[in-house]
């Protein structure tokens, strides 16, 4: 009878995947052995690998440059990079050896992008897109950058309102961008996103504010929907809204070169992950080139901002589990060494699953099991898998120390959890460890931080 832990993972899954595999009943993720960094650094730990961010860059070019080629597609292609899912210096450092671009959520991020360009990595001639509702202090950073010689930033107008802020205090001619106000998906609470101008406003707004600005010009149609990209009717719709609202558009609008699609391509939450990629991409390309074939205008150049698909599956964090506590006849508890809400807030605050696998013991039996963080809040547990309701590991064993480890954690995790600020119950944040090649194409982690200090807590609180 085959009870062994890696009965389980072989039998229900398709095991070993491209990324992971086992050897000596240990667990390898990207060929790094995880049990030599455990023992290097200790858990709780937190990795981030840093080829796997050029690797998804390198894909998406691929998926759309093949399917516009499949269609003789006659625009082209951008990928930008949109940083709110991740703001880390190695993370921009890997993301802009790829040829690409750079979409912005507030003011700092225009901050940061000073600090990259000083550095000589981010260029003048790159594009940025400048999204979300701006507050004064963004304004003032746009028109700074627009000022200083960034022709190829473009504001994307949020509202009605916001075009008048840049007008006058500009000193060269301007790229524009306009946001259209998605219609949400059915089982949303509201009709309409509360980003972007009303659809029906559009095309009177140009009309009356940008068409006869000599200051001006429209480039950009931006649409995007929460639900991201998926292969429904929903998406089809607002995607062929969007398309025939450029057309529109462009009759009028000859300047108007670029239909932005947002991000939505999701990535691998589960070992049993099946997302048609090649089939999507092809579809959008298909429809985009469609639409504008019936409406006799020529086909946008097409930009898309992924964060998410970018940088999430280059992280991971490895936890030990430090006690069991059985607290009725059905529910045994494994304790970690640290806390889901402040490590992985996505878990409790999005109740958001991960690959979840044991690092070690995959000779061993396995039981069903919850996991408890460590504070006291009801909320910091993990008890199910995306594929299934529950949470399989090896049994535990007197004396024998087990390791486990949650993968593609690298979006948004330590911007939500206040990486470097204070935690929930002062647990503190992990030492984080970045994995890359070296010159001689080998891989090699080096430390990025130590784990949080309590003195760097108190310090905060005022102490």
């Amino acid at each position: 009878m085959k009870t062994r832990y890696i009965d389980l993972i072989e039998q229900t899954f398709d095991f070993p995947q491209a990324e992971f595999k086992v050897v000596d009943h240990e667990l390898y993720w990207n060929e790094v052995n995880l049990m030599d960094l455990i023992k290097q650094y200790g858990t709780p730990l937190k990795i981030s690998f840093l080829p796997r961010i050029s690797q998804q860059i390198q894909k998406a070019k691929r998926l759309f440059n093949v399917a516009m080629a499949k269609v003789d597609y006659q625009s082209d292609y951008h990928y930008c990079y949109c940083t709110k899912s991740s703001h880390f210096d190695f993370v921009l450092n890997e993301v802009l050896k790829n040829d690409v671009h750079i979409e912005t959520s507030s003011a700092f991020d225009l901050n940061l992008l000073e600090e990259v360009a000083a550095q000589g990595k981010f260029g003048k001639d790159r594009y940025i897109i400048c999204n979300g509702f701006k507050r004064p202090q963004y304004i003032e950073n746009i028109v700074s950058f627009l000022n200083n010689g960034y022709s190829n930033m473009i504001p994307v107008l949020d509202s009605i309102q916001e075009f008048s802020k840049y007008d006058g205090r500009i000193k060269q001619k301007t790229k524009l961008g306009i946001r259209i106000a998605s219609e949400e998906e059915p089982k949303f609470d509201f009709y309409t996103s509360r980003l972007g101008i009303r659809f029906n406003d559009i095309i009177p707004f140009y009309e009356n504010n940008i068409r006869n600005n000599a200051r001006f010009e429209l480039k950009m149609l931006h649409f995007f929907i929460n639900t991201g990209i998926k292969d429904d009717a929903y998406y089809w719709n607002e995607l062929s809204r969007s398309v025939g609202l450029y057309c529109d558009l462009k009759k009028i609008c000859p300047e108007l070169n670029a239909l932005n699609i947002g991000g939505g391509f999701p990535i691998k939450d589960s070992m049993i992950f099946n997302y048609a990629y090649e089939y999507l991409t092809e579809e959008i390309v298909a429809q985009i080139k469609s639409i504008c074939d019936r409406n006799g205008v020529p086909e946008p150049d097409i930009f898309t901002e992924f964060g998410t698909f970018t940088v999430g599956e280059s992280g991971a964090v490895l936890y030990s589990i430090v006690d069991q506590k059985r607290q009725n006849d059905r529910e045994l508890w494994n304790m970690i060494d640290s806390s889901f809400m402040t490590t992985l807030p996505d878990t409790w605050a999005l109740n958001k699953k991960f690959i979840l696998l044991a690092v070690n013991n995959w000779d061993v039996e396995y039981e069903r099991v919850f996991l408890g963080g460590l504070t006291c809040d009801s909320e910091d547990y993990y008890n199910a898998e995306s594929h299934s309701n529950a949470v399989f590991l090896p049994k535990m064993r007197e004396g024998e120390s087990q390791y486990i480890g949650l993968f593609h954690t690298g979006a948004y995790q330590e911007s939500i959890g206040g990486y470097g600020g204070i935690q929930h119950c002062l647990i503190p944040a992990p030492k984080h460890v970045l994995i890359d090649f070296d010159e001689d194409g080998q891989l090699y982690p080096r430390l990025f931080s130590k784990e949080q200090s309590y003195k760097s807590m108190l310090k905060i609180l005022g102490y």
